[in-house]
């Protein structure tokens, strides 16, 4: 009866107080409980990284000019955090992997060299692993080979080796060489004589010389630009789709005048 009574005496002020206290308690312990779930799920991810090293390590034990072995457990010392794991280790078998030919580890090389040493001159050395991975046809580097030549940063300037760059890397799926292909397009740059070659050596002669004349018109570099953004919005770009709906509502217009 005397805790009834208390109860019943409380200010509304008290009681706003304990449920408030009970909110807050509650929440303490849901956030309690999903950091244990938190730090196991941490451990997990620790555990199937030490096994992935060790395995990559194996494959290198059985065959050590494997380069995708010796590329992964790079990353993994580079970028995880495995038991072990080394910075140092990481980035001498990145080397090593890029050095070997592979691709991957020659496009990661070159992003490392462009984007971590701000005070070291190695843009040179970036081009260098980006071109070999370039040559591979690997699609970011095809792109950032493709930035390189547009601006000039490294390399003397050249549109159309940047163009060359661009539309490979979008045949490949690779939606900002897609949109920076059809933009340049759009402005007036020719497609290089070798990418148009290539594209016409199943069509028959007496077409060629019809094709060629509506490349050099502006309908036609509007319909090859619009191959590309088209490239880009299937790939999930937005800014792929934004291009099309402009090319579209600028067509209408044309047509109502």
């Amino acid at each position: 009866m005397k805790k009834l009574f208390t109860r019943a005496n409380q200010s509304p002020l008290t009681v706003v107080s304990l449920l408030l206290f009970n909110q807050r308690r509650e929440i303490h312990n849901r956030n309690k409980k999903a950091m244990e779930f938190v730090a196991k799920g941490w451990s997990a991810l620790k555990e199937v990284d030490r096994a992935a090293k060790e395995n990559f390590e194996l494959a290198l034990e059985a065959d050590n000019s494997n380069t995708h072995a010796r590329y992964w457990l790079s990353r993994l010392h580079l970028k995880y955090h495995v038991p072990g794991a080394c910075k140092a280790v990481g980035a001498a078998l990145l080397v090593e992997a890029a050095n070997m030919g592979d691709k991957e580890a020659q496009y990661e090389l070159g992003c490392r060299m462009r984007v971590e040493n701000p005070y070291v001159q190695s843009d040179q050395q970036a081009f260098y692993y980006l071109e070999k991975a370039a040559d591979q046809f690997h699609p970011g580097a095809l792109y950032l080979l493709g930035a390189v030549y547009l601006t000039g940063d490294c390399v003397r300037r050249d549109i159309n080796s940047a163009l060359w760059c661009f539309h490979k890397a979008s045949e490949k799926g690779h939606a900002g060489a897609a949109i920076a292909c059809g933009s340049l397009l759009l402005t007036g740059v020719e497609l290089p004589e070798c990418l148009t070659k290539l594209s016409s050596k199943r069509i028959p002669l007496s077409k060629r010389a019809i094709m060629k004349d509506k490349e050099s018109q502006p309908m036609g570099r509007v319909e090859m630009a619009k191959e590309q953004f088209e490239i880009a919005a299937k790939a999930g770009c937005d800014l792929g789709l934004k291009w099309l709906e402009r090319l579209e509502e600028e067509e209408k217009q044309l047509l109502t005048r």
